[in-house]
């Protein structure tokens, strides 16, 4: 039986949530192992975790970006080196790492194939949508972060033959929607008082905020603001008119599946957000640079706006498996695939 290590990035959300769907389909393919590092996602993965390692993990701030102090605080070089080197990665088949250091570094120090499956992945593929303003450092750490062997990427549109569409939860596929008249916002990079300052404008308004920066749920006049917690945001996703929120992956992709109103403000001084934001407002999604009063009227405009991108977004998830054993597991004929990242 192949033994396969499957490898996840626990900063954010997406990368939980695209493993739910991900895993089963290596099950039915071998014996694996999971290993997740990192300490900031919401989402609890409802399997066994054979590796948790703290590996480089970035804090999110409250200022609209990374909280460069707390980031550098909780990562430590020689932990990660440990990490490292402590992973047998010569016990497996087959090593899948989404965007996760620790397993992609172990593969490079003992030249042994890792398959790369992540949306950062498919922001470094040619002719994918780059930011305006080109961020050589940011392009830097996306390409080292976790470096792999060969890349299969996830993005909002397929824009070459190893990039697929997003997986889509099937809890997300089976919602039911309906339009109550609020407002979903989730932007965990800003505080909840420069929220809320900025929400209160639109008196007019329903918010529902989910904060990473609190742990009781509150009312300021027009703005709800809730801890994050999986069935609550799952509930005011499928009942908004719109949703305002990070240029990240997971969330964008299930607002635009479930059909919604969508607007983002990608992360400031974060080259994947750059990028996934100007891949959105290339597909005529909303985007708004940050929170910053001189862009109220973007707000503005866009909740006077109906707009709604549609897209198609096939369960892809066994394609995608069955398209990296062809290539990579014991068995079958290796051959080469796009550029690694």
């Amino acid at each position: 039986m192949t033994k396969i290590l499957y490898a996840i990035q626990g900063t954010g959300n997406g990368h939980i949530s695209r493993a739910i769907e991900i895993i089963p389909e290596l099950q039915k393919r071998g014996e694996v192992d999971i290993l997740v590092s990192g300490f900031s996602s919401d989402i609890e993965l409802p399997f066994e975790v054979k590796y948790k390692f703290k590996g480089l993990s970035f804090v999110f701030g409250q200022k609209g970006g990374i909280n460069y102090f707390q980031t550098w605080s909780k990562n430590r070089v020689r932990r990660f080196y440990k990490e490292v080197k402590k992973l047998p990665v010569n016990d497996y088949d087959l090593v899948i790492s989404d965007f996760e250091p620790v397993s992609s570094w172990a593969c490079f120090l003992a030249e042994k194939t890792c398959i790369g499956l992540s949306n950062q992945a498919a922001v470094l593929a040619p002719n994918s949508p780059r930011a305006e303003d080109d961020d050589k450092l940011g392009r830097l750490v996306l390409n080292y972060y976790a470096p792999v062997t060969a890349a299969y990427g996830f993005h909002f549109q397929r824009y070459n033959n190893s990039i697929y569409t997003p997986i889509i939860r099937k809890e997300i596929r089976q919602l039911k929607t309906k339009d109550d008249g609020h407002y979903t916002v989730y932007l965990p990079s800003y505080s909840d008082n420069k929220i809320i300052n900025r929400l209160n404008y639109f008196s007019d308004v329903r918010w529902e905020v989910f904060s990473k920066h609190t742990k009781k749920a509150y009312i300021k006049n027009n703005v709800l603001i809730r801890p994050i917690e999986s069935k609550h945001f799952m509930e005011s996703l499928t009942t908004c008119t719109g949703i305002l929120c990070g240029a990240g992956f997971a969330t964008p992709s299930e607002a635009l599946y479930l059909k919604k109103k969508l607007m983002v403000i990608p992360m400031k001084s974060q080259y994947e957000q750059q990028c996934n934001a100007e891949a959105l407002k290339q597909m005529g999604v909303a985007v708004m640079k940050s929170l910053k009063k001189k862009h109220r009227s973007v707000l503005h405009e866009w909740l006077n706006s109906d707009k709604i991108v549609k897209v198609d977004y096939p369960d892809n998830v066994s394609e995608i498996i069955a398209e990296i054993f062809r290539n990579h597991a014991p068995g079958y004929r290796l051959r080469k695939i796009g550029k690694a990242a």
